[in-house]
């Protein structure tokens, strides 16, 4: 098999444009550096096998990577962790932290107070500002 028939080479502009069935993208050949693009204006084209897209799936573990580590490990010191009163906000929807794991961590984690935001996703900086920020003011103003 020949050089030409595996490749198509198109001239464009000052560069040439190298179209090959081996290769999943466009490679671009350029004279004049000065002329060179600086970024891609278009993504190659996403090529995935529907079978490496189920493998994949079959790897994926839900849950923390090291909720097995953590379960094993000792409450933390006062020496180790501090002396200062600690305290914990619960948000209730939260779909990455499950309330059981937080009350997991409420109570390994030796917390003084503990606040509930009603209706407060992973990120209550954004789903409940108001109620975040009313909950800061309360601790604070209780261990000051």
């Amino acid at each position: 098999m020949s050089w030409k028939s595996t490749m198509r080479i198109r001239e464009r502009g000052i560069g040439w444009t190298l179209n090959s069935p081996k290769v999943q993208t466009n490679q671009h050949l350029f004279l004049d550096p000065n002329s060179c693009p600086t970024h891609s204006t278009k993504p190659p084209p996403l090529r995935i096998a529907l079978q490496d897209i189920e493998l994949v799936k079959t790897l994926l573990r839900p849950g923390s990577h090291f909720a097995e580590d953590l379960s094993q490990q000792k409450n933390f010191s006062k020496q180790g962790y501090g002396s200062v009163p600690l305290a914990f906000i619960v948000c209730t929807e939260d779909l990455t932290i499950s309330l059981n794991f937080q009350l997991w961590m409420i109570q390994n984690a030796g917390i003084n107070d503990v606040v509930e935001i009603k209706g407060a996703d992973h990120m209550p900086m954004i789903s409940k500002p108001q109620e975040l920020c009313d909950s800061l003011l309360q601790i604070a103003t209780k261990f000051v």
